[in-house]
């Protein structure tokens, strides 16, 4: 993945670990994308079409982030990689692990999905800060409606008191247990 050519005023070097932070971000966005629509097909219970219709528009937006992550990619002068195997190869984090259940049981799940693709875009924001501030600006924008996405899946998953009724889970399987519901 090493680029022939990168921006004005980057060099070799920070082009480089830029492009490789970016390609983790694609391969993570990726992944997420394909997890929305998944949970999108398999989601049941009696709240299922607000779920099922809420979640295609954040499929449409994420997609949006990956084309712009790999057209960054480009633009510095790299290949971007977004190939089924090199995502499964290359993630760092294991399968969604739910197929057909419950709407609370998806969104508890993809609440610790959302957990983890937004911390390592702040990861990621954090390590832009002295290397490339136009990249570091895009991942921001993203993680603005990555947060937004979560706090719809939030909504649902919130108590009056401001509790998540799946506090504490470690693993999407333990997040979904938390909130079986009786007829999924």
């Amino acid at each position: 993945m090493a680029s022939k050519y990168t921006v004005p005023g980057l060099d070799a070097g920070d082009a480089q670990r830029v492009v490789e932070t970016l390609q983790h971000r694609l391969t993570a966005l990726i992944d997420l994308q394909l997890t929305l629509k998944h949970i999108h097909w398999n989601v049941i219970g009696p709240t299922f079409i607000g779920v099922h219709e809420m979640l295609d528009p954040q499929v449409d937006a994420v997609r949006e982030f990956t084309d712009d992550i790999a057209e960054r990619i480009a633009t510095m002068g790299a290949e971007p990689v977004g190939t089924p195997g090199y995502v499964a190869k290359n993630r760092g984090w294991d399968d969604y692990g739910l197929l057909r259940a419950g709407t609370n049981q998806h969104l508890s799940a993809l609440d610790l999905v959302y957990n983890g693709v937004i911390s390592d875009h702040r990861e990621a924001i954090k390590e832009f800060d002295d290397l490339d501030l136009v990249s570091q600006d895009m991942l921001i924008a993203q993680t603005d409606k990555l947060e937004l996405f979560q706090w719809f899946v939030r909504a649902h998953l919130e108590d009056s008191t401001g509790r998540l009724s799946h506090a504490g889970a470690e693993s999407e399987a333990e997040a979904a247990d938390a909130v079986k519901q009786p007829f999924a």
